[in-house]
């Protein structure tokens, strides 16, 4: 019985996994510059300020503007002075950063 409940609960947890990768969509450019005009997101200048605010001495690396469950989410890479490199999240709306963390 316990083996079961084992199988069963790997199982779930690697469904929701799955499920949460299926539910973050990348924002095509064209779509992405529409939001910004139609004022729906902040411009792409302003989330950047947000993430370097954090890090101030960083670069930025990537970024990419995601719709999670339909929530606009922006994710910044930035390398800092020291050569680290750390991932962000804001909400591409407000600017405010949802996740921060270091990148081993």
């Amino acid at each position: 019985m316990n083996a079961i409940k084992k199988t069963l609960l790997a199982t779930l947890i690697g469904f929701a996994g799955t499920t949460t990768l299926v539910h973050a969509d990348d924002v095509g450019p064209d779509r992405a510059m529409k939001l910004v005009q139609d004022g729906k997101i902040l411009s792409f200048e302003k989330l950047n300020e947000a993430a370097l605010a954090k890090h101030p001495e960083a670069t930025v690396e990537d970024t990419e503007l995601e719709d999670e469950y339909g929530r606009l989410i922006y994710q910044v890479d930035l390398r800092d002075a020291q050569g680290q490199e750390w991932d962000l999240e804001l909400d591409a709306t407000s600017g405010e950063i949802l996740r921060e963390e270091r990148d081993d």
